[in-house]
C-alpha cells in the first residue's frame, strides 16, 4: 500500500541518553515517505512516480536523509516519490538495481561514498563511471573515539601505541573501516584491526560494552554519546572542528596527520541519463535541499549540508575512487 510523504516536526539535536541517540535517525525514517510499492501508474500532477534506491536499511543516515529530502523534494519536483530500500553488499545491491534502471529520469539511488570504494574490493560492479551524479547534499567528518576511563588518552597515542588496538566499524570496507586504514597507513601504525559490526549503531554499542578499544563512525554519530559522557572523542578527520557538536575535538590535521576522510551523502542516475533530466532532478532536489524544513532536520541531527553540483559530484566521486584505491590495496583488500 501506498502512503503519503508528510513533513515531521524538526527534533532537538541533542540526544538524552544513549538509547535515544541510537534510536533517533530510526525512528525518523520509519515515520516518513511512502513504502515500498512498484505499481505503475501516474502521481495526481500527470507524472509518473520517481523511485528513489536507497541502498541501506531503513534507520540508518542515508536512509533517513533521503526519506525526508523527498518529504520536499515531492513539492519541488511535482511528482511522488517512492523510496525503495534494496539492501545486501555493503550497498552494492541497491546501486547496482539505480544504476541498471532504464535512464529516463524516473528511477535515482541515494549515494554514499561506498560508490568509490566498493569497486576495489571486488564486490560491487557499480564505479563512479557507471553512474551520473545528481547532487551532494551532506558530509560528515569521521571521528574516532574510545571509552571515557580507556588508557588511550590522545590520537597521537592511539597512532603510535604498540599494543593491539581493536577499532570497531561499521563494516568492512564501510568508509569507517577504509577512513581510519588510510589514517593507519599514513601513520605507519600497523597495530589497528578493525572488528566489523552491522552499521554505526552497533559499533558504538560494541565499544561502550568494551567489545573493542576504540570506534571509528561519523561525527554526528557519535557526538551525543560524547556529550552524555558514555565516549571521548579524539580527534575528527575533517578539515576543520566542529565545536557545535564536538567541542574541543582537534583535526586530525591539527596534530600533523595529513589525512581527511568524509562519509558524503547525495543522489545519482543511471549513466545514460540525459543532460536534461539530470538538470532537472538537480534543479528540484536542490529546491529541497534549500528548505528550511529539510534544513531544520539536518541541523537538529548534526548533519552538516555540503552541496556540489552533477559536475562536481562526477568529478569528487572519481578523484575519491582514486584515492581510495592505495588504500585498499596497500591493506591487503584489493578484489579487482
Amino acid at each position: 500500500m501506498r502512503t503519503q510523504i508528510r513533513p515531521r516536526r524538526s527534533r532537538s539535536r541533542r540526544a538524552p541518553t544513549a538509547i535515544a541517540a541510537l534510536t533517533m535517525i530510526s525512528a525518523l525514517a520509519l515515520t516518513s515517505c511512502s513504502t515500498d510499492d512498484d505499481s505503475a501508474g501516474e502521481s495526481s500532477s500527470g507524472r509518473p512516480p520517481l523511485n528513489l534506491v536507497v541502498p541501506f536499511n531503513p534507520g540508518g543516515s542515508a536512509d533517513g536523509t533521503s526519506r525526508q529530502l523527498a518529504v520536499y523534494a515531492q513539492e519541488t519536483c511535482g511528482r511522488e516519490i517512492i523510496i525503495r530500500n534494496e539492501t545486501g553488499g555493503s550497498g552494492t545491491v541497491g546501486f547496482q538495481s539505480a544504476a541498471s534502471s532504464t535512464p529516463d529520469g524516473n528511477t535515482i539511488g541515494s549515494a554514499s561514498i561506498e560508490l568509490s570504494i566498493l569497486p576495489h574490493l571486488g564486490v560491487s560492479p557499480v564505479g563512479p563511471d557507471d553512474i551520473r551524479g545528481i547532487m551532494q547534499y551532506s558530509e560528515q567528518p569521521i571521528a574516532y573515539g574510545v571509552p571515557p576511563n580507556s588508557d588511550i588518552e590522545s590520537i597521537e597515542e592511539l597512532l603510535t601505541t604498540d599494543e593491539d588496538v581493536t577499532m570497531a566499524s561499521s563494516g568492512t570496507g564501510s568508509i569507517y573501516h577504509i577512513g581510519f586504514a588510510g589514517l593507519a597507513q599514513e601513520a605507519d601504525q600497523p597495530n589497528i584491526r578493525n572488528v566489523p559490526y552491522g552499521g554505526a549503531a552497533g559499533a558504538l554499542q560494541a565499544v561502550m560494552g568494551h567489545e573493542t578499544k576504540a570506534v571509528a563512525v561519523g561525527a554526528a554519530e557519535i557526538a551525543p554519546f560524547v556529550e552524555a559522557g558514555q565516549l571521548r572523542a579524539l580527534a575528527i578527520a575533517g578539515d576543520q572542528r566542529l565545536e557545535d557538536i564536538l567541542p574541543g575535538v582537534p583535526t586530525l590535521k591539527e596534530v600533523g596527520m595529513d589525512w581527511t576522510s568524509y562519509a558524503i551523502l547525495g543522489l545519482f542516475a543511471p549513466a545514460d541519463t540525459s543532460d536534461e533530466d539530470i538538470e532537472e532532478l538537480n534543479r528540484c532536489f536542490n529546491e529541497a535541499r534549500e528548505s528550511q524544513g529539510f534544513s531544520d532536520y539536518m541541523d537538529n541531527l548534526g548533519f552538516t549540508q555540503e552541496y556540489k553540483d552533477a559536475s562536481e559530484f562526477d568529478a569528487f566521486l572519481a578523484e575519491e575512487y582514486d584515492r581510495y584505491r592505495s588504500v585498499v590495496d596497500e591493506a591487503g583488500l584489493g578484489g579487482e
